[in-house]
């Protein structure tokens, strides 16, 4: 009998012990005060939370459960002691409404020096509807707003499964990483809805993007300066801008732009979008490049310029360089390999080079671009390369 409880009395010791453990490696944000209604705001809890797994010497799961959780601007800030931290999302993460507060830094949840941060399923509602609404009445009056998930300084980053509806700027921005991957991610927003880009890259290294549906007012992807080995696979892009490298040499990035390099673009659909694969540049004397990319396998579906060169970019005519500038970004190496479908416009292949500095080395193979209206046409200008296999367009390099 007395073996029987010593047993027993271990046995209790052992279910304890395991539930201690158990609760420091799986943190429920409820348990943390963080109210499922929508209206209060949990930023607070979600803090304690993280607090609580950034100084965690094991692998911790913060679980964000059904239910949706308002958070106002917040920052999850490393460095952490733990680089294995796990957000398990069955819930909804919601913005505030308002955009009254959204001057800057233009962010609504980021992530700043931490390392193996995996974002696992999940709902982010920007709520931007109301700040497009300002921006389509008074312009230039309004703030730019929050980008919703934002990565800085980061490396061994993992976003899964996760939605992003109705950013109030950019959906997703990885800025200043190492080592992050995107998968099955799905991004929501009006075609009219302005600057919310599905997932911005920047001064980053060894980033993929593996099967992404994105829908979207602005570029579906952008990739700005300091990129290099960069993977895009299996992208469905449209409504949006399509997929594009810049812009480049804008005032305000100086004299010296980082360049952006070894980009691989494969398997990929674009329904009705402005562009398909594009590179911008501004036509000023900021020096850079871009160079070793490839864009493979790609559908076009009623796209407006499904590949496009624009070294004189300047939207909405504002704030454009005088009048026969020229780029100072080089571009060279740049690879489009079985690209078909249907181009919106007459001019299916676009590419508009500096004349200070000229594309080389552009390689075009297996082209079949159509329009319902009449031929296809190709313009080149300041471009030299090589062109192989079938072409429809015919070639202008």
């Amino acid at each position: 009998m007395e073996k029987l409880l010593i047993s027993t009395c271990l046995l209790l010791q052992l279910i304890s012990s395991y539930s201690l453990a158990s609760n420091v490696n799986n943190l429920n944000v409820q348990n943390y005060g963080a109210k499922p209604d929508g209206m209060t705001d949990s930023s607070g809890p979600f803090l304690q939370a993280w607090g609580k797994a950034c100084t965690s010497s094991k692998p911790v799961t913060i679980h964000v459960p059904a239910g949706n959780f308002l958070i106002t601007r917040i920052t999850f800030s490393g460095p952490c002691k733990n680089t294995d931290i796990k957000f398990l999302i069955d819930g909804t993460i919601v913005a505030p409404s308002t955009y009254a507060n959204l001057h800057k830094p233009n962010r609504w949840i980021k992530f700043d020096s931490v390392e193996g941060v995996s974002i696992n399923g999940g709902t982010f509602k920007g709520r931007g509807e109301a700040l497009w609404n300002c921006k389509s009445v008074k312009h230039h009056h309004c703030p730019d707003g929050a980008t919703t998930l934002m990565f800085t300084n980061s490396k061994n980053i993992a976003i899964n499964s996760i939605t992003s509806i109705n950013s109030k700027l950019f959906h997703t921005v990885i800025l200043g990483c190492d080592g992050v991957i995107l998968q099955d991610v799905n991004i929501i927003a009006p075609e009219s809805s302005p600057n919310t880009d599905g997932i911005h890259v920047e001064s980053s290294t060894g980033v993929t993007i593996f099967r992404a549906n994105i829908k979207t007012g602005d570029d579906c992807i952008s990739i700005g300066p300091g990129t290099s080995h960069l993977w895009i696979e299996g992208v469905n892009c449209g409504p949006g801008h399509g997929i594009s490298i810049g812009s480049l040499g804008k005032k305000g990035q100086g004299l010296h732009v980082d360049g952006v390099r070894n980009v691989t673009v494969k398997t990929t659909v674009f329904s009705g979008a402005k562009n398909g694969f594009r590179i911008k540049t501004w036509g000023t004397k900021s020096r850079g490049y871009v160079k070793g990319v490839a864009f493979v396998n790609a559908i076009m579906k009623n796209v407006k310029n499904p590949i496009i060169i624009d070294q004189h970019y300047c939207p909405y005519d504002n704030g454009c360089p005088s009048k026969g500038s020229s780029s100072g970004i080089k571009i060279s190496d740049v690879k489009y390999v079985g690209i078909h479908g249907t181009s919106a416009s007459h001019v299916a292949v676009n590419l508009d080079c500096s004349s200070s500095n000229p594309c080389c080395q552009i390689g075009m193979r297996d082209i079949k671009l159509t329009y319902a209206n009449g031929r296809s046409q190709a313009n080149c200008k300041n471009a030299q390369g090589i062109s192989l296999g079938y072409m429809v367009p015919p070639s202008c390099l």
